[in-house]
């Protein structure tokens, strides 16, 4: 009886580890991701983050919050512009409730849209940094690509030759993105 136990958890196993398979490479699959790339003005592996007043959405000077790109869809959405390094919180009625700056990893998502598929609250980022609030969207070749908080405020390290999917937000920001950003939560990559 016990052989047969155990042969009824080996197969469950191996089923499992099937299905979690192809879930990945289904995932791979639709949620393709370039290399990030330098943007003009920095060294080769550096990321410059626009915080200008005259960023595209960011604020308008008084303070408001300004719409995200045109582009972006309607409805409840996370939107991630790649040119400015911006993320905006979008409700139902498509006001924006949080807009916000982020610094990202070496693998930026193709533009395009995606969906909250985990979290966790409190990991180790592929940089050997403690992260929290992690919203997880993407993956790329095994890199996965998805919004976090480094828990003692640090802008990430990058190695231009080293894979990281993380983007970083603020601790005040990441805490925003974790309540907004829940499971299935439509996330809209443009340029």
């Amino acid at each position: 009886m016990a052989g047969n136990s155990s042969a009824i958890v080996a197969g469950l196993t191996a089923a499992a580890l099937a299905m979690v398979a192809f879930l990945g490479h289904q995932a791979a699959s639709s949620a393709s991701a370039r290399p990030h790339a330098a943007r003009a003005g920095t060294s080769p592996g550096a990321v410059r983050a626009d915080r200008g007043a005259d960023a595209p959405g960011g604020a308008d000077g008084s303070g408001t919050l300004t719409a995200p790109p045109g582009d972006s869809g309607r409805g409840t959405r996370v939107v991630y512009a790649l040119n400015t390094d911006r993320v905006w919180l979008v409700d139902k009625n498509d006001k924006v409730k949080r807009t916000f700056t982020v610094k990202p990893g070496t693998v930026d998502p193709e533009p395009g849209t995606y969906r909250v598929t985990s979290r966790s609250g409190k990991i180790t980022g592929s940089d050997g940094v403690p992260v929290e609030h992690v919203v997880r969207f993407a993956d790329s070749d095994g890199t996965v690509i998805g919004f976090s908080a480094a828990v003692d405020g640090s802008d990430p390290e990058l190695d231009p030759k080293v894979r990281t999917g993380g983007v970083r937000a603020t601790r005040a920001d990441g805490r925003a993105l974790w309540k907004f950003a829940t499971i299935g939560r439509t996330v809209v990559v443009v340029r």
